[in-house]
């Protein structure tokens, strides 16, 4: 067992999740990666150095999801931090997405994470730990691309879960906060990056002129699930560039 609290980050292989990894380590704090890409989460693990430990899961399932948090309790202790990022997008035509298309994405991205808040949640109330749980919301719950509809409309839930699940947990000293992240330099960026007049597209929509890096999420992210932040529940922080503030381009 750890001497030091356990932070819990899904989707932590890399990009944003890795960044909050990162970050939140710098706190003193114990990590534990999670990720569907086994042998890219071994490798976060190893690169992030001294104990982290990394886990394959897929959030989608929730077998896996209830084994993940079976064996961190097991094997290393009570999560004291969780922080929700694993999330997929699945882009395509709004009249061509299909069910199972559409139910894949609410299935990680919402149903996953209330499995994990859910699961993290009880274990703190139970043990006494005044935890922080952050999940990952986006800016897209509250401005919608229609090429994603599942993914916003799985973001819209988690910023509702997490306002939900802040009432809930708060008698328990038990904080949830979300940061919805606005055009990162991620992965799911590289399409758009590649692409001048997408990324034209991106910066007419950006005050500040510029993507985002995941540490700017990462930071944001260890703030929300440190003493910091003690005071701050059932907030969703967008972390955008401006974007939301703007409601038109001249």
């Amino acid at each position: 067992m750890s001497d030091k609290p356990i932070a819990l980050i899904t989707g932590a292989a890399q990009g944003i999740g890795y960044a909050c990894a990162e970050a939140i380590s710098e706190n003193g704090a114990r990590i534990v990666l999670a990720d569907i890409n086994a042998e890219g989460v071994r490798a976060a693990a190893e690169k992030l150095g001294g104990d982290t430990v990394g886990l394959a899961c897929d959030m989608g399932d929730p077998q896996q999801i209830a084994a993940l948090f079976d064996t961190v309790e097991a094997d290393i202790g009570p999560v004291s931090v969780l922080v929700n990022n694993a999330g997929i997008a699945a882009p395509g035509d709004f009249f061509d997405t299909t069910l199972e298309q559409f139910q894949k994405v609410v299935d990680v991205n919402l149903t996953g994470t209330f499995l994990a808040l859910q699961r993290a949640a009880r274990t703190m109330k139970d043990r006494g730990i005044e935890g922080a749980i952050v999940n990952m919301s986006s800016i897209n719950a509250v401005v919608a691309i229609p090429s994603i509809a599942a993914y916003c409309a799985s973001k819209g839930g988690v910023m509702q879960l997490t306002k939900a699940a802040a009432l809930a947990l708060a008698p328990h000293n038990i904080r949830v906060n979300a940061v919805g992240p606005g055009s990162i330099d991620t992965e799911m960026m590289a399409g758009v990056n590649a692409n001048p007049e997408a990324m034209k597209m991106v910066m007419s929509r950006t005050p500040l002129k510029r993507v985002g890096g995941p540490r700017e999420i990462g930071d944001v992210v260890a703030f929300l699930a440190s003493e910091k932040a003690s005071y701050i529940t059932g907030e969703t922080i967008y972390v955008d560039g401006g974007r939301i503030g703007m409601n038109y381009t001249c």
